[in-house]
């Protein structure tokens, strides 16, 4: 099976050598288990060195974009810096993509790669995942595709996508179990120490409200519910702080933010008892009021549905101080 990593214009050295190292260990691993190696892989790129991570470091790549006729799976890695500048750098790559594409290759985009990937057209009507702090800018730019906020791994019409950071190695662990064996697969996250089972991005998301919108009435009612989360807050005392009915405030919200008024408060207030887990010795219920709950089931209950882990579990993972016995 041909695999060609591609390699941007000032692509992230951390995303573009992970998958060419693993299907490297995995045609180890077969070989070890008396099996033959079933991955070729090559680095391929607009030319033939690459300059990485704002020219920091320089990948040499073993074909050039334009020669590659063919291949089973074409990987996209992320951009450093300025995703603009990125798509820039490497709009040559665009057309051979979706040649590829056509040809029968599948597309792998890495993290925030998928701003390269939709550059193509190809994901419109259909759904990737990227990083969790980027999706507000990707819907934006690319308003035809769904993104699936949150998702570590996304497959459609082989094409796949992933999450955020080390996501990428979630999707590179299940490449290697599609194209080879579990058995693989569970070897290189053992080897690597990667957690195979992840498949959220949930708890490490920080929510900032969505400000690039031209309404100036919502982010005044924004900055009113960052301001107040505590308190109680109902969809009609919003909608008369900028005078209009509850139904047209509720379709501006969500024009403008992609949340719904409730969604909104309800990400606030997760948000800060986040930050009152990570720093603070309170218990659970004393957070809970502190954000403006009084229900403890439904407090966890949303906050696992948010965040992906329950309170305690929250805390243990990210607390800033130690925790008392």
């Amino acid at each position: 099976m041909k695999i060609s990593v591609f390699v941007p214009e000032y692509g992230v050295i951390e995303a573009v050598t992970p998958p060419f190292r693993t299907f490297h260990t995995a045609n180890d691993f077969l070989t070890a288990f008396g099996k033959k190696p079933i991955f070729e892989v090559e680095y391929v790129g607009l030319r033939e060195y690459v300059p990485a991570n704002n020219g920091e470091y320089t990948i040499r790549t073993e074909r050039l974009l334009k020669d590659v006729a063919e291949t089973d799976l074409l990987i996209i890695p992320p951009t450093f810096g300025d995703i603009t500048k990125g798509i820039q750098a490497n709009a040559a790559a665009i057309p051979y993509f979706k040649k590829l594409h056509e040809k029968g290759s599948s597309l792998a985009s890495l993290c925030i790669g998928a701003f390269l990937l939709a550059e193509t057209g190809l994901l419109d009507g259909k759904k990737c995942s990227t990083h969790w702090a980027y999706i507000n800018e990707f819907r934006e730019k690319y308003p035809d595709v769904e993104v699936e906020d949150g998702a570590i791994i996304t497959e459609h019409d082989n094409i796949y996508s992933s999450g955020g950071a080390s996501s990428l190695w979630n999707l590179i662990l299940y490449l290697v179990e599609k194209f080879a064996d579990r058995e693989t697969a569970v070897l290189i996250s053992k080897y690597f120490a990667l957690d195979i089972g992840r498949d959220s991005q949930s708890q490490f998301a920080i929510f900032k409200g969505q400000r690039n919108h031209g309404d100036a009435d919502i982010k005044n009612v924004q900055e009113y519910i960052e301001k107040h989360y505590e308190d109680k807050i109902t969809i009609e005392n919003l909608a008369t702080l900028i005078n209009t009915g509850r139904r047209t405030f509720e379709r501006r919200f969500k024009e403008a933010t992609n949340n719904t008024p409730i969604e909104y408060i309800q990400r606030v207030r997760i948000e800060a008892a986040k930050s009152f887990f990570e720093a603070s010795r309170k218990n659970v219920t004393e957070i809970m009021f502190d954000v403006g709950y009084t229900d403890t089931k439904a407090f966890r209950d949303l906050f696992k549905k948010i965040t992906g882990l329950t309170p305690i579990e929250y805390r243990n993972k990210f607390a800033k101080v130690a925790n008392e016995v």
